[in-house]
């Protein structure tokens, strides 16, 4: 599927996968529509799982000269709007946790909740910055796999970090390419007055943000809600799907009954 945005300069591709209520994956900076295929095989008999390429990633218009952090969020509103799709929980990892939480604030008639998944979604506050560059800091001694993916899984699913790394090799937009990802972010104060249902959804073994930096957040953002999930790495949708499919239930069952 594809949808051209309404300027007609850009074709944005997406996959609609099962029935029931609506969960939109978007994907980080090394995946695309089909990193999330252990989520919809496991999922898509219960909802709608909606799979999203940001523009410059996988299927979707790389034909721009650079890749505008900000333009993400479009991207994402304007798959749900040609689906015409409410009651949304919107999943970002990582860099995709930006683009699904200024999504959330600009239309809260499509989108009830959102998950920032390894990531503070872009929230502009001077102690989350500070905090948020120091765990960098720390990450950027390791090597990138080692960053994304523990140890002991590349030792012993050779096979699914070998797929893993290939994922990268279908996008054109890589991270350096990516310009004003998290310019202008949203405040906490803002995030905190919209009524955005908020969760932050980490994994204990994130190498590139500390569970505690997680959780900070979280305390200051009133009214969000946290899972911090142990035995998990920053990629856990693909090393640990169990935990993580259940912790996307958790989130999409929590926002159905406040729907009720």
């Amino acid at each position: 599927m594809g949808v051209a945005l309404s300027d007609g300069t850009v074709r944005i591709y997406y996959e609609v996968h099962g029935s029931g209520p609506a969960i939109a994956l978007i994907h980080g900076s090394g995946g695309h529509h089909a990193a999330w295929w252990q989520q919809v095989a496991a999922l898509r008999d219960r909802y709608t799982l909606i799979t999203i390429d940001l523009r410059g990633f996988g299927n979707s218009d790389s034909s721009m000269p650079e890749f505008d952090g900000q333009d993400f969020p479009g991207d994402v509103l304007a798959v749900l709007d040609a689906e015409d799709l409410t009651d949304v929980l919107v999943f970002g990892q990582s860099i995709g946790a930006v683009a699904a939480l200024r999504a959330g604030l600009a239309r809260p008639e499509r989108i009830s909740g959102v998950a920032l998944g390894h990531s503070l979604g872009g929230i502009s506050d001077p102690e989350l910055s500070e905090l948020v560059a120091a765990d960098r800091a720390e990450a950027v001694r390791l090597p990138v796999i080692d960053r994304l993916l523990s140890r002991d899984f590349q030792q012993n699913r050779k096979d699914m970090t070998f797929l893993f790394q290939q994922q990268g090799t279908f996008n054109v937009a890589k991270m350096a390419d990516l310009r004003n990802l998290t310019v202008g972010g949203p405040s906490i104060e803002e995030v905190a007055a919209s009524g955005l249902d908020v969760t932050f959804l980490a994994g204990e073994k994130d190498a590139v943000i500390s569970p505690a930096t997680v959780r900070k957040a979280h305390e200051l953002v009133k009214g969000s809600h946290l899972e911090l999930i142990p035995d998990a790495p920053h990629s856990m949708y693909w090393e640990r799907p169990d935990l993580f499919n259940a912790a996307l239930v958790r989130i999409r069952e929590r926002l159905s009954a406040k729907k009720a």
